[in-house]
C-alpha cells in the first residue's frame, strides 16, 4: 500500500492544531504544497468524496467493493480505479479478503488535511494568533 506524507505528522496534537493550523503560521513549503495538492486532487472528484463517504458511513467503517458499485452508479472497474487513487493517497486502507477488497478510512489522514486548512479561532488578520 503505497501512502503520501502529508505535510503535518497525522497524530499531531489537538492543543497543537488548535492554537495555530500551519497555513496560518507558516508559508507551506514547495515540497509540502506538493504533497497536499496531490492529496486534494484525490479528493477533487465527486466520485471519490461519496465513495470516502460511503465507506466511512459503513457499518464497521468498512466497506467491500462489492457494496460500492451500486451506490454509486459506476462500473466495478471504474469504482476500482477510484479507490485506488484514494487508497495512494493515503485516504484509504485497502484489505484483501479471497475475492473482494475491504476499504477504511484512515481518519488520521482526513484530520492532517482539516489541521493544514483549518484556520485559529479568531484569526481575522494576517498576524497569528501564537
Amino acid at each position: 500500500m503505497a501512502t503520501s506524507t502529508l505535510p503535518i505528522a497525522a497524530t499531531a496534537s489537538a492543543d497543537a492544531v488548535a492554537c495555530c493550523a500551519p497555513l496560518a503560521r507558516q508559508p507551506l513549503s514547495a515540497e509540502a504544497a506538493t504533497t497536499l495538492s496531490r492529496t486534494m486532487k484525490a479528493l477533487a472528484d465527486p466520485a471519490r468524496l461519496r465513495l470516502l463517504s460511503l465507506v466511512a458511513a459503513h457499518e464497521g467503517g468498512e466497506a467491500c467493493v462489492c457494496d460500492l458499485i451500486e451506490p454509486l452508479g459506476l462500473s466495478q472497474p471504474t469504482v476500482s480505479h477510484h479507490l485506488k487513487v484514494l487508497v495512494d493517497a493515503g485516504l484509504l486502507t485497502r484489505e484483501k479478503r479471497g475475492v473482494w477488497a475491504y476499504y477504511t478510512l484512515v481518519p488520521e489522514a482526513m484530520n492532517a488535511i482539516a489541521a493544514v486548512l483549518t484556520a485559529p479561532s479568531g484569526h481575522t488578520t494576517g498576524t497569528p494568533a501564537c
